[in-house]
């Protein structure tokens, strides 16, 4: 019989029924069982049943110890006939290994960087100091205060884990970590992305996982503190020397700067990295307040439309945004051959057709992707870095290179907008008397992965419903190319331009073309494919310009932003080529100050200016310095 039977207490019975039961002439007082003598006898069995009671602690100390239980008081044992009593050596194993689980887990936590370059094995052989005071702090809690605290703590390194993947993810995609003020609206956009790449089946699957990923991160380094706290209570003097060690060795290596493979034995990653964030959070309601300041200050907001733009009047002036077109395009070993191949011809190409050609290199304030950053950057002189700052600027009325146009009253202004897939308010913002859309350039044809269309049939499509078409005023349009969006398969091609049509041609290209998972598998193949992604945009805007522009074209194209970590590199820079082509000399003239290499290809010398310099330079040059019209 187990000594938990011999613990129950039996059911309390009346008088009457205890007197029934004894036998005849009997009572109570004076049943042998009750005899005063037997007095020593009932103390032996009391002094046993204490004995036992003893040893059912122990016991379930015992049990504790390799089934994690905190057993408090003595409660919490497993069951006599569970199967950790059946196979007590096969529960000890599990519940060692588990601990040691919990112990790595909470310790990958502890020490796990935010940075992709320092994700290496010399990070994880530290002595992180937030464990050694966190360990210390429950080991003076009270029992039901220790556990509270070990489940938030737990919680809270599991948030912290989420953080860091997410500044890892981010620092991959788009050089920079993850803001956590205003980034979270990117994960929409992400998750469009990944529909656009992999469909709508594989896009499911991995919000799935997503989702179990985010819950993992919170419930199980939480248990794992827990059990932790509950073997350091049950150990208490080994748990609290064993501190003092980890401490004293923490200090001796602190003070001595001790390191492993340059990183230093001493860690306080994870405070540093909770005081990052603090800091990032006032930084980012600090800037905010700034830029409204700043946006608010535009030393062209009162010129007038009459003194604007004015050496380019009677021109037909296109902005072009080429969709990752950065430096790593044209002086990547691997990627450049091609693409600078495509430019030399194009130089030559358009000089026969009358045009010719400076370049030169714009910093942009993006990276891998967030285009609109680099548009709104480039158009209203203003540094737009996040999202929040986009969305202060494009609420105000900051004059755009775009909106200049429209306040002269001497053009109309267009965009096309193929990635734009629904409303756009922000039109109004950049000046577009008119935005046609993915839903307005009647495109019939397969979409190639994000990329909504082609891009030699956006440019058609501006031909056929703008360009081509009788105007009292000449055009000022804005273009955004978007089939060197990333995944960079499958890939247009180059087709007669009386081939375009409808979009329907497109639909064998398509089918031929190679599957994002497929050219994602190796480095150099993501690499090559976006290589030939930028030849294919580059000819299309030049072929485009060869049969249809004239002697009043003026052309500005350039890249709205280097593509991600994984094409151009860890330490790429942000710039990207910037271009003006004219046919006529003297619209290049008017920037000959400038240094801008001559043709389509900036060389290393060009200058390379921030972008949101950009505004102001094109500004004066083709029009009055900024200000308000001169007395008389």
């Amino acid at each position: 019989m187990s000594h938990f039977t011999r613990f129950r207490q039996p059911p309390q019975e009346t008088e009457a029924t205890a007197t029934e039961d004894l036998p005849p002439d009997s009572s109570p007082e004076h049943t042998p069982e009750h005899r005063p003598e037997d007095t020593p006898d009932g103390a032996v069995e009391a002094e046993a049943e204490c004995t036992a009671d003893a040893e059912g602690t122990v016991e379930a100390e015992a049990e504790a110890e390799y089934t994690g239980t905190d057993t408090g008081t003595g409660t919490g044992t497993a069951p006599a006939n569970g199967w950790r009593h059946r196979h007590p050596a096969a529960a000890r194993a599990v519940a060692w290994t588990t601990t040691a689980l919990a112990g790595a887990l909470v310790l990958v936590t502890l020490l796990l960087p935010n940075d992709p370059a320092r994700l290496t094995p010399a990070e994880f052989a530290r002595i992180p100091v937030e464990g050694i005071a966190g360990a210390s702090l429950l080991l003076l809690l009270p029992r039901t205060a220790r556990r509270m605290a070990a489940v938030l703590a737990g919680a809270g390194l599991g948030l912290l884990t989420l953080l860091d993947l997410l500044d890892i993810g981010f620092a991959e995609v788009l050089g920079r970590g993850f803001n956590v003020v205003f980034d979270w609206a990117l994960l929409g956009d992400g998750a469009s992305f990944l529909q656009d790449s992999i469909g709508r089946a594989g896009t499911i699957g991995v919000e799935i996982a997503a989702v179990l990923l985010v819950l993992a991160l919170l419930v199980l380094p939480a248990l794992a503190v827990l059990r932790l706290s509950n073997l350091m209570a049950r150990h208490g003097a080994r748990a609290a020397g064993t501190t003092l060690v980890l401490g004293t060795a923490w200090v001796v290596s602190s003070a001595l700067g001790v390191q492993i493979a340059g990183a230093p034995v001493a860690s306080r990653s994870t405070s540093d990295l909770v005081q990052a964030r603090v800091d990032g959070v006032k930084a980012t309601l600090k800037d905010e307040r700034t830029f409204t300041k700043e946006a608010a200050s535009d030393p062209y907001h009162h010129t007038p439309g009459s003194r604007l733009l004015t050496g380019l009047r009677g021109k037909d002036v296109i902005f072009t945004f080429i969709e990752s077109y950065g430096r790593s395009a044209v002086q990547d070993p691997l990627m450049a051959p091609g693409v600078d191949a495509v430019l030399a011809k194009g130089t030559k190409r358009l000089r026969a057709a009358g045009y010719s050609a400076r370049s030169g290199w714009l910093t942009s304030a993006t990276y891998g992707g967030s285009s609109w950053l680099g548009h709104s950057t480039f158009l209203s002189g203003l540094w737009i870095d996040n999202q929040q700052r986009y969305r202060t600027v494009t609420a105000g009325d900051h004059l755009t290179l775009t909106s200049a146009f429209k306040r002269t009253g001497a053009w109309r202004t267009v965009g096309i907008m193929p990635g734009v897939t629904k409303s756009w308010p922000e039109g109004k913002f950049y000046g577009l008397d008119h935005v046609y859309d993915s839903r307005e350039l009647g495109y019939k044809g397969p979409k190639f992965s994000w990329s909504t269309m082609p891009d030699q049939y956006s440019l058609a499509a501006f031909e056929r419903l703008e360009h081509g078409k009788p105007h009292d005023k000449p055009l000022m349009s804005e273009i955004i190319l978007t089939s060197s969006h990333n995944p960079w398969a499958p890939l247009p091609k180059t087709i007669g331009w009386d081939k375009v049509g409808d979009g329907s041609f497109y639909n064998s290209i398509e089918k031929a073309g190679k599957r994002p998972v497929d050219v994602w598998q190796q480095t150099d193949k993501v690499r090559t494919e976006y290589g030939k992604s930028i030849q294919y945009s580059l000819n299309s805007l030049i072929s485009y310009v060869e049969k249809y522009g004239n002697k009043n074209t003026v052309l500005v194209f350039l890249g709205d932003h280097q593509p991600v970590a994984k094409v151009s590199g860890d330490h790429a820079s942000r710039d990207v080529p910037v271009a003006i082509v004219a046919h006529d000399p003297d619209v290049l003239k008017r920037i000959s100050d400038w240094g801008y290499t001559p043709g389509l290809n900036p060389g290393h010398k060009a200058p390379v200016w921030r972008m949101d310099a950009f505004r102001n330079r094109f500004l004066s040059a083709y029009g009055s310095h900024p200000g308000p019209a001169p007395s008389r």
